[in-house]
């Protein structure tokens, strides 16, 4: 019992210092973050999807917001490797050598993909849906003012959400190499995930059909996409216990 309770302190310990490495980090990160937030601001202001855009600050705070909101975005961009890192770090003991090395690739992959993700939307989806919603406004007669706080709102709000939902086939490969999921049950749960995927897309898209449909197609493709990944990762599961028992009945 006495053994049992040290186990469960240690893995307590153990979560507590990853944790700490995570919040130090992420404070460093914070503080580099506060010389790099202006100029990206004043290069988002600059971009094409911002062009014909006033922004204003409809509040005092509203700039300090803005530079705040982004300092903490570039912080947890710059974190996320730490995270990942420290992640595997605790549940690697629990694996094999050769799961730990692949499963440790999985995190320069994860990075790609949330950055490629959030590229997709600020330069693909945002900008439509900013064109669509000025050109409504437009044909309505509406003058549209814009607050900066506003703007930069929804643009974390559309491309934060999209990159971490690109991580959905290496979420799906890690969890298929833990033998928690495979290729058969997500073509079981497929309609339900659909299901999932297109509530998410309406979260995050204003309500109109062709920016709902330009963020659930791309979604839809990653859970099949994600389906063809578990596959592979399922066979090498597969390949690796077969292997394993081969070993064990050439000991006996």
């Amino acid at each position: 019992m006495n053994e049992k309770n040290m186990t469960v302190l240690d893995h307590i310990e153990e979560l507590r210092k990853r944790l700490v490495i995570i919040v130090v980090f992420f404070v460093l990160a914070m503080i580099v973050s506060f010389f790099l937030s202006q100029p990206l601001i004043k290069w988002i202001q600059h971009a094409s999807a911002a062009q014909d855009i006033t922004m204003n600050a409809f509040k005092v705070t509203d700039p300090f917001k803005v530079f705040m909101q982004m300092a903490f975005v570039l912080a947890l961009i710059m974190t996320s490797p730490v995270i990942l890192y420290q992640l595997w770090a605790f549940i690697s003991p629990g694996l094999l050598e050769k799961e730990r090395k692949v499963t440790l690739s999985y995190i320069p992959v994860s990075l790609v993909l949330f950055i490629a993700g959030v590229l997709f939307s600020y330069y693909v989806l945002f900008p439509f849906v900013i064109r669509f919603m000025l050109g409504l406004s437009g044909n309505m007669d509406i003058q549209t003012m814009i607050g900066i706080n506003e703007y930069f709102h929804f643009l974390f709000q559309i491309t934060i959400p999209f990159g971490v939902l690109f991580q959905l086939p290496v979420v799906i490969l890690f969890l298929t190499r833990l033998g928690l999921v495979t290729p058969d049950l997500l073509k079981q749960v497929r309609k339900y995930a659909y299901f999932i995927l297109l509530v998410i897309a309406a979260f995050i898209t204003p309500p109109d059909v062709i920016s709902h449909m330009m963020v659930t197609v791309p979604l839809l493709l990653l859970y099949e996409i994600s389906i063809w990944i578990s596959k592979i990762g399922y066979k090498k599961v597969q390949e690796a216990e077969a292997e394993w028992e081969r070993q064990m009945n050439s000991e006996q």
